[in-house]
């Protein structure tokens, strides 16, 4: 939670409402000398080359493993989430992906030979360069503070760019805490920067960057999108979830049943790839729901006190317990049933805290159903045909993942090809997220553009093609002055070329 004194913004414990820090508001109108000095300071760190960037990078991953529990503390403090939670989500993700980009960067970015398959190419040399775009403005949610403005930070970082982060209002402490480390890596003052503060701040950041790269709500990344258009700043944007898991009779249930609560209630459902959708087989549906009931009822929720204290926190951001609940109870009043929980938690007017919620009998056009959720909510529905089920898990507007629970490799390929999602994944709902050689697409309403892979750090670049001139003589005969003999000579030739497919014509 947060308000504003004066030029500061007082963060407040979303588990406790307790004071846990302040932080400085950055004035929209200074954003413009802020960016300029971002640039200025982005020139000698691009200088620095890879393996000066690289040393920077895995001194930052050294002391962020020496300053863990420092880096959990404050992410705890100011989102209310449990410990393991920050651990496993935010503090592993961080060391991965430094070690990642510093050490894969170079090999997705380095100058390489083209070869060129059309004749008109003949004896030329080509070559694909990539440069910084300049200055990145990084604006993420309170969800992951520290994982997401990594994810996006340090790609951009390792590709030569400075990065101006603009954090969420509500929790800008990781960045900072960020920002502190790199200083102590020994990254030069101004390449990484926190603006913290409002949608002004966010407004003025996107005028004065280079590129955008957002992770927030579909509705709020249309609006980034509509701003940077003014500008013709280039955007990426990662957005809005409402991830299916989808449960077949010869499916390992147990493992199936983990997996769908744990990633459907990690973060108290406060992550844009949970699975906020299960859809059963119909013969094991009533069995999968019991397993379902009885992990939930096992979790225990509340304000977190440390390792091994709470499964489910706080509901990080104000008014989200009111959508989840509104969600609930428009499903409740169309017919759906609690398995387990139920609308709201806590003491009356709480809303800090929402109960872990499993709900049977819903049907697809319910709001629980249809819109992202975002919070600790598991709506679930039977099927009973392959087709039934691709055709309603594709009846979404959002489309970031998937996950097919079954035994059937075939089944899950098939499946994977005809669902309209980015990542459709086996058994193991999330965790691509991790695998950071791999690009992680929304299609849909779920983003626009890759994050990880060549695909992750390639968008953080201008491209460059380099052609050289043809060895030799280089008779151009298509040149000025026309002639009515060269215009025929050349256009038999075409005829010959190509009246005929060649072989191999099919390849690209």
């Amino acid at each position: 939670m947060v308000s504003s004194v004066g030029e500061r913004l007082v963060i407040t414990s979303p588990a406790t409402g307790a004071v846990v820090g302040e932080a400085d508001c950055s004035d929209p109108a200074a954003m413009p000398a802020t960016v300029d000095a971002a640039r200025e300071a982005g020139r000698d760190w691009e200088a620095m080359g890879f393996a000066g960037r690289t040393r920077v990078l895995l001194s930052a991953r050294r002391l962020l493993a020496e300053r863990a529990e420092s880096a959990i503390a404050t992410i705890v403090a100011e989102t209310g989430k449990p410990w393991e939670d920050a651990q496993s989500a935010e503090l592993t993700f961080g060391l991965l992906a430094l070690g990642f980009w510093a050490r894969r960067a170079e090999g997705f970015l380095c100058e390489r030979g083209r070869r060129i398959r059309s004749p008109l190419g003949l004896g030329r040399s080509a070559s694909v360069a990539y440069s910084p775009c300049g200055v990145v403005g990084v604006i993420s949610p309170w969800n992951y503070p520290l994982a997401l403005p990594l994810a996006d930070a340090l790609p951009a970082l390792m590709a030569g760019n400075a990065v101006v982060v603009k954090p969420s209002e509500l929790t800008p402490l990781s960045s900072i805490w960020i920002e502190g480390l790199f200083a102590d890596a020994g990254m030069p003052p101004g390449v990484f920067s926190v603006a913290a503060g409002d949608a002004e701040v966010a407004a003025a950041l996107i005028d004065a960057v280079d590129m955008v790269a957002f992770t927030g709500s579909s509705a709020t990344g249309a609006k980034v999108m509509e701003r940077a258009a003014r500008t013709l700043t280039p955007v990426n944007l990662e957005l809005g979830g409402k991830d299916a898991a989808i449960v077949f009779a010869d499916a390992d249930l147990g493992r199936a049943a983990d997996r769908c609560v744990y990633y459907g209630m990690l973060n108290s459902g406060q992550t844009c790839l949970s699975v906020e959708r299960v859809f059963v087989e119909e013969p094991v549906h009533d069995r999968f729901l019991a397993l379902l009931a009885d992990r939930v009822r096992l979790l225990r929720q509340g304000p977190p006190g440390g390792p091994g204290s709470v499964e489910i926190g706080a509901m990080a951001a104000p008014g989200q317990h009111r959508i989840v609940t509104e969600h609930v109870e428009e499903a409740l009043a169309a017919g759906a049933r609690v398995v387990v929980g139920g609308p709201g938690g806590g003491a009356p007017g709480e809303e800090r805290f929402h109960r872990p919620t499993v709900l049977a009998d819903v049907a697809d056009e319910m709001r629980c159903m249809r819109e992202e959720t975002f919070g600790p909510l598991l709506p679930v529905t039977r099927f009973s045909t392959e087709e039934e089920v691709l055709r309603r898990v594709n009846d979404c507007t959002y489309g970031l993942a998937a996950t097919v629970f079954t035994a059937d490799r075939d089944r899950w390929r098939r499946l994977a090809a005809g669902i309209e999602a980015g990542t459709v994944s086996l058994n193991e709902p999330v965790a691509h997220f991790a695998l950071m050689d791999l690009p992680m697409n929304g299609w849909k309403d779920s983003g626009l553009g890759s994050r990880h892979g060549r695909e992750g750090i390639r968008k953080f670049c201008r491209a460059k093609t380099i052609v050289g001139a043809r060895r030799g003589p280089s008779p151009a005969p298509h040149l000025y002055p026309f002639s009515r003999w060269r215009t025929r000579v050349i256009l038999t030739a075409l005829r010959a070329t190509f009246r005929r497919p060649r072989r191999g014509s099919g390849r690209s």
